[in-house]
Protein backbone atom coordinates (compact mmCIF):
# COMPACT_ATOMS: atom_id res chain seq x y z
CA UNK A 1 0.00 0.00 0.00
CA UNK A 2 1.21 3.54 -0.68
CA UNK A 3 0.16 7.12 -0.96
CA UNK A 4 0.74 8.90 -4.27
CA UNK A 5 2.00 12.49 -4.35
CA UNK A 6 1.98 14.72 -7.43
CA UNK A 7 4.15 17.83 -7.08
CA UNK A 8 3.92 20.35 -9.95
CA UNK A 9 3.19 17.49 -12.36
CA UNK A 10 3.27 18.94 -15.85
CA UNK A 11 2.83 17.75 -19.41
CA UNK A 12 3.31 19.88 -22.51
CA UNK A 13 3.41 18.85 -26.15
CA UNK A 14 4.77 21.01 -28.95
CA UNK A 15 1.48 22.80 -29.57
CA UNK A 16 -0.62 21.86 -26.52
CA UNK A 17 -0.22 22.12 -22.76
CA UNK A 18 -2.15 19.10 -21.44
CA UNK A 19 -1.49 19.29 -17.68
CA UNK A 20 -0.49 22.50 -15.87
CA UNK A 21 1.83 21.82 -12.90
CA UNK A 22 -0.79 20.16 -10.69
CA UNK A 23 -0.34 19.32 -7.00
CA UNK A 24 -2.25 16.45 -5.43
CA UNK A 25 -1.76 14.05 -2.52
CA UNK A 26 -3.65 10.76 -2.73
CA UNK A 27 -3.82 9.10 0.70
CA UNK A 28 -2.90 5.48 1.29
CA UNK A 29 -5.88 3.12 0.65
CA UNK A 30 -8.07 5.95 -0.70
CA UNK A 31 -10.23 5.56 -3.81
CA UNK A 32 -9.67 8.74 -5.82
CA UNK A 33 -11.52 9.55 -9.04
CA UNK A 34 -10.22 12.01 -11.63
CA UNK A 35 -13.23 13.37 -13.49
CA UNK A 36 -13.79 16.01 -16.13
CA UNK A 37 -14.76 16.54 -19.77
CA UNK A 38 -12.79 15.16 -22.70
CA UNK A 39 -9.42 16.87 -23.08
CA UNK A 40 -9.21 18.04 -19.46
CA UNK A 41 -5.96 16.13 -18.77
CA UNK A 42 -7.27 13.35 -16.53
CA UNK A 43 -6.11 10.41 -18.69
CA UNK A 44 -2.76 12.09 -19.36
CA UNK A 45 -2.29 12.47 -15.60
CA UNK A 46 -3.09 8.80 -15.05
CA UNK A 47 -0.69 7.73 -17.79
CA UNK A 48 2.10 9.81 -16.24
CA UNK A 49 1.46 8.09 -12.90
CA UNK A 50 1.61 4.73 -14.70
CA UNK A 51 4.83 5.63 -16.51
CA UNK A 52 3.18 5.30 -19.92
CA UNK A 53 3.60 9.02 -20.61
CA UNK A 54 6.76 11.04 -19.98
CA UNK A 55 6.48 14.00 -17.62
CA UNK A 56 7.53 17.45 -18.80
CA UNK A 57 8.09 18.62 -15.24
CA UNK A 58 7.39 17.95 -11.59
CA UNK A 59 8.01 15.13 -9.13
CA UNK A 60 5.96 11.96 -8.68
CA UNK A 61 6.16 9.90 -5.48
CA UNK A 62 4.62 6.46 -5.03
CA UNK A 63 5.08 5.69 -1.38
CA UNK A 64 8.50 6.97 -0.36
CA UNK A 65 10.04 6.55 -3.82
CA UNK A 66 10.48 9.16 -6.53
CA UNK A 67 9.40 7.24 -9.63
CA UNK A 68 9.97 9.87 -12.34
CA UNK A 69 12.58 7.76 -14.11
CA UNK A 70 11.23 4.28 -13.29
CA UNK A 71 9.68 2.08 -15.98
CA UNK A 72 6.02 1.07 -15.49
CA UNK A 73 7.02 -2.43 -14.35
CA UNK A 74 9.17 -0.97 -11.56
CA UNK A 75 6.46 1.28 -10.06
CA UNK A 76 4.48 -1.47 -8.25
CA UNK A 77 1.24 -0.51 -9.97
CA UNK A 78 -1.47 -2.46 -11.81
CA UNK A 79 -3.67 -0.94 -14.50
CA UNK A 80 -7.15 -1.82 -15.74
CA UNK A 81 -7.79 -0.50 -19.25
CA UNK A 82 -10.95 0.47 -21.08
CA UNK A 83 -10.54 -2.22 -23.76
CA UNK A 84 -9.85 -5.22 -21.42
CA UNK A 85 -6.67 -6.20 -23.38
CA UNK A 86 -7.18 -9.94 -22.82
CA UNK A 87 -5.30 -12.62 -24.75
CA UNK A 88 -8.01 -14.26 -26.92
CA UNK A 89 -6.23 -17.62 -27.21
CA UNK A 90 -5.83 -18.03 -23.43
CA UNK A 91 -8.36 -19.16 -20.85
CA UNK A 92 -9.55 -16.84 -18.13
CA UNK A 93 -7.25 -18.65 -15.70
CA UNK A 94 -4.22 -18.15 -17.96
CA UNK A 95 -5.08 -14.49 -18.59
CA UNK A 96 -5.25 -13.76 -14.87
CA UNK A 97 -2.08 -15.73 -14.13
CA UNK A 98 -0.03 -14.39 -17.06
CA UNK A 99 1.79 -11.62 -15.19
CA UNK A 100 2.58 -13.89 -12.26
CA UNK A 101 4.07 -16.51 -14.58
CA UNK A 102 6.23 -13.82 -16.18
CA UNK A 103 7.55 -13.05 -12.71
CA UNK A 104 8.26 -16.79 -12.24
CA UNK A 105 6.28 -17.14 -9.02
CA UNK A 106 5.79 -20.69 -7.67
CA UNK A 107 2.82 -22.51 -9.24
CA UNK A 108 1.14 -23.03 -5.87
CA UNK A 109 1.23 -19.30 -5.13
CA UNK A 110 -0.07 -18.45 -8.62
CA UNK A 111 -2.97 -20.90 -8.22
CA UNK A 112 -3.78 -19.49 -4.78
CA UNK A 113 -3.80 -15.88 -5.99
CA UNK A 114 -5.93 -16.71 -9.05
CA UNK A 115 -8.43 -18.64 -6.92
CA UNK A 116 -8.69 -15.79 -4.40
CA UNK A 117 -9.25 -13.16 -7.11
CA UNK A 118 -11.77 -15.34 -8.95
CA UNK A 119 -13.77 -15.84 -5.75
CA UNK A 120 -13.78 -12.13 -4.95
CA UNK A 121 -14.88 -11.29 -8.51
CA UNK A 122 -17.41 -14.15 -8.63
CA UNK A 123 -15.91 -15.64 -11.81
CA UNK A 124 -14.86 -19.04 -10.43
CA UNK A 125 -17.10 -20.83 -12.93
CA UNK A 126 -15.49 -19.00 -15.86
CA UNK A 127 -11.83 -19.90 -15.30
CA UNK A 128 -11.67 -22.45 -18.12
CA UNK A 129 -13.47 -20.31 -20.71
CA UNK A 130 -11.84 -18.10 -23.31
CA UNK A 131 -12.64 -14.38 -23.63
CA UNK A 132 -14.85 -14.85 -26.70
CA UNK A 133 -17.28 -16.86 -24.54
CA UNK A 134 -17.66 -14.03 -22.01
CA UNK A 135 -19.92 -11.00 -21.80
CA UNK A 136 -18.49 -7.51 -21.59
CA UNK A 137 -18.98 -7.39 -17.83
CA UNK A 138 -17.30 -10.77 -17.39
CA UNK A 139 -14.33 -9.67 -19.51
CA UNK A 140 -13.92 -6.57 -17.37
CA UNK A 141 -13.94 -8.75 -14.25
CA UNK A 142 -11.14 -10.85 -15.77
CA UNK A 143 -9.14 -7.70 -16.53
CA UNK A 144 -9.61 -6.60 -12.92
CA UNK A 145 -8.58 -10.06 -11.70
CA UNK A 146 -5.37 -9.88 -13.71
CA UNK A 147 -4.55 -6.60 -11.95
CA UNK A 148 -5.60 -7.79 -8.49
CA UNK A 149 -3.40 -10.90 -8.39
CA UNK A 150 -0.31 -8.75 -8.69
CA UNK A 151 -1.10 -7.30 -5.23
CA UNK A 152 0.20 -3.86 -6.24
CA UNK A 153 0.65 -0.77 -4.10
CA UNK A 154 -1.61 1.23 -6.45
CA UNK A 155 -4.46 0.33 -8.79
CA UNK A 156 -5.03 2.53 -11.85
CA UNK A 157 -8.34 2.43 -13.75
CA UNK A 158 -8.58 4.11 -17.17
CA UNK A 159 -12.32 4.49 -17.90
CA UNK A 160 -12.85 0.74 -17.37
CA UNK A 161 -16.64 0.81 -17.75
CA UNK A 162 -16.93 2.91 -20.92
CA UNK A 163 -17.60 -0.07 -23.20
CA UNK A 164 -20.40 -1.52 -21.06
CA UNK A 165 -24.12 -0.89 -21.41
CA UNK A 166 -25.94 1.19 -18.79
CA UNK A 167 -27.14 -1.73 -16.63
CA UNK A 168 -23.72 -3.41 -16.60
CA UNK A 169 -22.04 -0.12 -15.70
CA UNK A 170 -24.19 0.12 -12.58
CA UNK A 171 -23.45 -3.50 -11.64
CA UNK A 172 -19.72 -3.10 -12.17
CA UNK A 173 -19.64 0.15 -10.16
CA UNK A 174 -21.12 -1.78 -7.27
CA UNK A 175 -18.59 -4.60 -7.75
CA UNK A 176 -15.62 -2.23 -7.83
CA UNK A 177 -16.79 -0.51 -4.66
CA UNK A 178 -17.44 -3.82 -2.91
CA UNK A 179 -13.96 -5.10 -3.84
CA UNK A 180 -12.28 -1.91 -2.63
CA UNK A 181 -14.14 -2.08 0.68
CA UNK A 182 -13.07 -5.70 1.15
CA UNK A 183 -9.48 -5.10 0.08
CA UNK A 184 -8.59 -1.39 0.47
CA UNK A 185 -5.77 -0.47 -1.90
CA UNK A 186 -4.79 2.99 -3.13
CA UNK A 187 -6.84 3.40 -6.31
CA UNK A 188 -6.89 6.12 -8.96
CA UNK A 189 -9.82 5.95 -11.35
CA UNK A 190 -10.40 8.09 -14.46
CA UNK A 191 -13.86 8.75 -15.89
CA UNK A 192 -15.82 11.46 -17.68
CA UNK A 193 -19.00 10.25 -15.93
CA UNK A 194 -19.67 12.33 -12.82
CA UNK A 195 -22.17 9.75 -11.50
CA UNK A 196 -19.37 7.16 -11.47
CA UNK A 197 -17.17 9.68 -9.71
CA UNK A 198 -19.74 10.48 -7.03
CA UNK A 199 -20.70 6.87 -6.31
CA UNK A 200 -17.20 5.35 -6.26
CA UNK A 201 -14.87 7.95 -4.78
CA UNK A 202 -13.61 8.76 -1.34
CA UNK A 203 -12.12 11.84 -3.00
CA UNK A 204 -13.26 13.38 -6.29
CA UNK A 205 -10.74 15.45 -8.28
CA UNK A 206 -12.48 17.67 -10.85
CA UNK A 207 -10.18 18.66 -13.73
CA UNK A 208 -10.72 21.27 -16.40
CA UNK A 209 -8.33 22.45 -19.13
CA UNK A 210 -5.37 20.67 -17.56
CA UNK A 211 -5.90 22.06 -14.08
CA UNK A 212 -7.52 20.85 -10.87
CA UNK A 213 -10.62 22.95 -10.23
CA UNK A 214 -11.46 21.38 -6.87
CA UNK A 215 -11.03 18.13 -4.96
CA UNK A 216 -12.62 16.65 -1.87
CA UNK A 217 -15.30 14.20 -0.70
CA UNK A 218 -18.20 13.85 -3.17
CA UNK A 219 -20.80 15.49 -0.94
CA UNK A 220 -18.50 18.44 -0.24
CA UNK A 221 -18.13 19.13 -3.96
CA UNK A 222 -21.86 18.71 -4.48
CA UNK A 223 -23.00 21.03 -1.69
CA UNK A 224 -20.05 23.45 -1.65
CA UNK A 225 -18.63 23.80 -5.19
CA UNK A 226 -15.78 26.29 -5.40
CA UNK A 227 -16.30 27.36 -9.03
CA UNK A 228 -19.10 27.63 -11.56
CA UNK A 229 -17.51 24.81 -13.55
CA UNK A 230 -17.63 22.40 -10.60
CA UNK A 231 -21.15 23.52 -9.71
CA UNK A 232 -22.33 22.79 -13.24
CA UNK A 233 -20.34 19.59 -13.77
CA UNK A 234 -21.13 17.78 -10.52
CA UNK A 235 -24.78 16.81 -10.26
CA UNK A 236 -27.32 15.32 -12.65
CA UNK A 237 -29.36 17.15 -13.86
CA UNK A 238 -26.88 20.02 -13.74
CA UNK A 239 -27.22 23.09 -11.54
CA UNK A 240 -29.32 25.92 -13.00
CA UNK A 241 -27.68 29.31 -13.55
CA UNK A 242 -29.53 32.64 -13.91
CA UNK A 243 -28.20 36.15 -14.29
CA UNK A 244 -29.45 38.39 -11.47
CA UNK A 245 -29.04 42.00 -10.41
CA UNK A 246 -28.37 42.30 -6.68
CA UNK A 247 -30.17 45.20 -4.97
CA UNK A 248 -30.91 46.37 -1.44
CA UNK A 249 -33.71 48.57 -0.13
CA UNK A 250 -34.67 49.15 3.51
CA UNK A 251 -32.45 46.31 4.72
CA UNK A 252 -34.06 43.86 2.27
CA UNK A 253 -31.75 42.31 -0.34
CA UNK A 254 -33.35 41.22 -3.61
CA UNK A 255 -32.26 39.45 -6.78
CA UNK A 256 -33.88 40.55 -10.03
CA UNK A 257 -33.84 38.03 -12.88
CA UNK A 258 -33.63 39.31 -16.43
CA UNK A 259 -37.27 38.32 -17.05
CA UNK A 260 -38.48 40.61 -14.23
CA UNK A 261 -38.94 37.99 -11.51
CA UNK A 262 -37.63 39.00 -8.09
CA UNK A 263 -36.33 36.85 -5.24
CA UNK A 264 -35.88 37.96 -1.65
CA UNK A 265 -32.70 36.97 0.13
CA UNK A 266 -33.34 35.64 3.67
CA UNK A 267 -31.81 37.83 6.43
CA UNK A 268 -29.56 34.91 7.43
CA UNK A 269 -27.92 35.03 3.98
CA UNK A 270 -27.90 38.81 3.44
CA UNK A 271 -24.25 39.21 4.51
CA UNK A 272 -23.14 36.91 1.66
CA UNK A 273 -24.87 39.12 -0.92
CA UNK A 274 -23.99 42.49 0.65
CA UNK A 275 -20.60 43.02 -1.12
CA UNK A 276 -22.28 42.53 -4.51
CA UNK A 277 -25.19 44.97 -4.23
CA UNK A 278 -25.41 46.92 -7.49
CA UNK A 279 -23.69 44.20 -9.52
CA UNK A 280 -24.94 41.61 -11.98
CA UNK A 281 -24.11 38.17 -10.60
CA UNK A 282 -24.98 34.54 -11.36
CA UNK A 283 -27.54 32.78 -9.19
CA UNK A 284 -27.09 29.00 -9.02
CA UNK A 285 -29.76 26.59 -7.81
CA UNK A 286 -29.94 22.82 -8.14
CA UNK A 287 -33.06 21.31 -9.77
CA UNK A 288 -34.14 19.60 -6.54
CA UNK A 289 -34.09 22.94 -4.73
CA UNK A 290 -36.75 24.47 -7.01
CA UNK A 291 -40.19 23.65 -5.63
CA UNK A 292 -43.75 24.01 -6.91
CA UNK A 293 -44.77 25.36 -3.49
CA UNK A 294 -42.49 27.40 -1.29
CA UNK A 295 -41.85 30.27 1.08
CA UNK A 296 -42.84 33.84 0.31
CA UNK A 297 -39.37 34.76 -0.98
CA UNK A 298 -40.45 35.24 -4.57
CA UNK A 299 -40.77 32.80 -7.44
CA UNK A 300 -39.22 32.01 -10.81
CA UNK A 301 -41.84 31.86 -13.57
CA UNK A 302 -41.16 28.77 -15.64
CA UNK A 303 -42.81 27.89 -18.94
CA UNK A 304 -42.49 24.13 -19.42
CA UNK A 305 -40.85 22.94 -22.63
CA UNK A 306 -40.20 19.22 -22.11
CA UNK A 307 -41.32 16.61 -19.56
CA UNK A 308 -39.37 13.40 -18.87
CA UNK A 309 -41.34 11.00 -16.64
CA UNK A 310 -38.94 8.67 -14.76
CA UNK A 311 -41.45 6.89 -12.54
CA UNK A 312 -40.31 8.10 -9.14
CA UNK A 313 -40.12 11.69 -10.42
CA UNK A 314 -40.61 13.79 -13.54
CA UNK A 315 -37.80 15.93 -14.93
CA UNK A 316 -39.11 19.26 -16.18
CA UNK A 317 -37.15 21.44 -18.61
CA UNK A 318 -37.94 25.11 -19.14
CA UNK A 319 -36.38 28.39 -20.32
CA UNK A 320 -36.09 31.81 -18.72
CA UNK A 321 -34.89 34.66 -20.95
CA UNK A 322 -33.16 32.16 -23.21
CA UNK A 323 -31.52 30.23 -20.36
CA UNK A 324 -32.25 26.52 -20.24
CA UNK A 325 -33.01 25.10 -16.80
CA UNK A 326 -34.62 22.10 -15.14
CA UNK A 327 -36.39 20.97 -12.02
CA UNK A 328 -37.94 17.82 -10.60
CA UNK A 329 -41.68 17.38 -10.09
CA UNK A 330 -43.44 14.76 -8.03
CA UNK A 331 -45.01 12.34 -10.56
CA UNK A 332 -48.48 13.28 -9.23
CA UNK A 333 -48.07 16.92 -10.27
CA UNK A 334 -50.12 17.50 -13.43
CA UNK A 335 -48.12 19.49 -15.96
CA UNK A 336 -48.06 19.92 -19.74
CA UNK A 337 -45.64 21.54 -22.22
CA UNK A 338 -46.46 25.23 -22.58
CA UNK A 339 -47.88 25.47 -19.08
CA UNK A 340 -46.47 28.11 -16.72
CA UNK A 341 -45.53 27.32 -13.15
CA UNK A 342 -44.16 29.49 -10.34
CA UNK A 343 -41.08 27.76 -8.91
CA UNK A 344 -39.86 28.67 -5.44
CA UNK A 345 -36.09 28.31 -4.88
CA UNK A 346 -34.80 27.19 -1.51
CA UNK A 347 -32.71 30.30 -0.92
CA UNK A 348 -30.70 28.62 1.85
CA UNK A 349 -29.40 26.13 -0.74
CA UNK A 350 -28.67 28.69 -3.47
CA UNK A 351 -25.21 29.73 -4.70
CA UNK A 352 -23.95 33.14 -5.74
CA UNK A 353 -21.25 33.22 -8.42
CA UNK A 354 -19.03 36.09 -9.51
CA UNK A 355 -19.12 36.15 -13.35
CA UNK A 356 -15.73 37.90 -13.50
CA UNK A 357 -13.90 35.10 -11.68
CA UNK A 358 -16.37 32.16 -11.92
CA UNK A 359 -15.82 31.64 -8.18
CA UNK A 360 -18.76 30.62 -6.00
CA UNK A 361 -18.61 33.48 -3.50
CA UNK A 362 -21.30 31.96 -1.27
CA UNK A 363 -19.03 28.93 -0.77
CA UNK A 364 -16.16 31.26 0.19
CA UNK A 365 -18.38 33.10 2.68
CA UNK A 366 -19.63 29.91 4.35
CA UNK A 367 -16.23 28.19 4.57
Amino acid sequence: MAKVTLSKLDKAYESFHAVHAIDLEIPDKAFVVLVGPSGCGKSTTLRMIAGLEDMTGGVLHIGDRVVNDLAPGERDIAMVFQNYALYPHMTVRSNIAFGLKQRKLPKAEIDSRVAKAAKMLQIEALLDRKPRALSGGQRQRVAMGRAMVRDPSVFLFDEPLSNLDAKLRVQMRTEIKRIHQANPTTSIYVTHDQIEAMTLADIVVVMNKGRIEQFGPPQELYHHPATKFVAGFIGSPAMNFFEVDVAKSRDVTTLALTNGDKLTVPPSRAAIYAPYVGRRMIFGIRPEHLHVAGKATGAITAEIEVLEPLGQETLVYFKIAGTEASTQFDPDVKALPGQKFPLYPDMDKAHLIDPETDLVVSAKASS
